[in-house]
């Protein structure tokens, strides 16, 4: 499990304070991230960090954002709007958003408006209502599929048998771009446990790419979280989602 600098039990009010202390925690995971990486024989470059900063406020992400990070998650259109809206005021790079949450078809016309990456992709009739509610003017919707590793009610994802027939619908949509796959898999503390359901997805976009074309092929394995992210690098991920360790308890 990843650990980090102990938090207050309120973000600090100040604004070096609140800066200070992110930027601590960041550094403390990216640090982490890497030692696990070396250690696996992985590049930690290959491996991006996804700040899931819902139920945060707009002024740690900002503080993270002063403190170099770029990509952060998200999962409730009605408190990201404010933070994406906030942030266009900053002096610095483009953030870069993805929405991590479940996709419904009235959430679909918001998220292709504003958002950068999808990861909860599991149904050809929002792939389809994404594509043709993306802006003209921007560039494509970069999208993983979520794929349900277990029989879990409360998540979404498709399965298996059904991943090869939703990626070619998928890559036939000129405003949508597929990267990839994503997946939460049942909580263990067994760390073999955790491999075995990420070796599982690795091998799922193994074999999804021998049947794509080479112009197709994806890049992404969206896996990874606090809990479980050292068997998600040795699995092979390229992008961890990280939220408590760098903010603290949500709200």
């Amino acid at each position: 499990m990843l650990s980090s600098p102990q938090f207050p039990a309120s973000m600090p009010s100040n604004p070096e304070d609140r800066f200070r202390l992110i930027t601590q925690c960041l550094n403390a995971v990216r640090q982490q991230l890497t030692d696990v990486a070396i250690r696996c024989g992985r590049d930690p470059a290959a491996i991006q960090l996804l700040a899931v900063s819902k139920k945060h406020s707009v002024d740690a992400v900002t503080a993270a954002a002063q403190a170099g990070q770029q990509n952060f998650g998200e999962s409730y259109l009605q408190e990201a709007l404010p933070k994406m809206s906030a942030c266009l005021d900053l002096k610095m790079t483009p953030l870069i958003w993805h929405f991590i949450g479940q996709v419904q078809s009235n959430k679909t016309k918001t998220i292709a408006e504003h958002f950068d990456w999808l990861h909860t992709l599991d149904r050809a009739k929002i792939a389809q209502r994404l594509n043709d509610q993306r802006p003209i003017h921007m560039s494509p919707l970069q999208v993983c599929i979520q794929v349900k590793l277990a029989e879990e009610k409360t998540k979404g994802g498709i399965d298996s048998t059904e991943l090869l027939s939703l990626a070619q619908t998928i890559i036939q949509l000129p405003r949508l771009k597929l990267r990839g796959l994503m997946c939460i898999p049942p909580p263990s503390d067994s760390y073999e446990q955790q491999r075995k359901y990420f070796a599982q997805l690795a091998t799922l976009q193994k074999d999804l790419n021998q049947q794509l074309a080479a112009d197709a092929q994806l890049d992404t394995l969206s896996m990874g979280m606090s809990d479980d992210f050292e068997a998600a690098i040795a699995e092979g991920t390229t992008m961890i989602r990280i939220g408590t360790a760098i903010f603290g308890q949500r709200r």
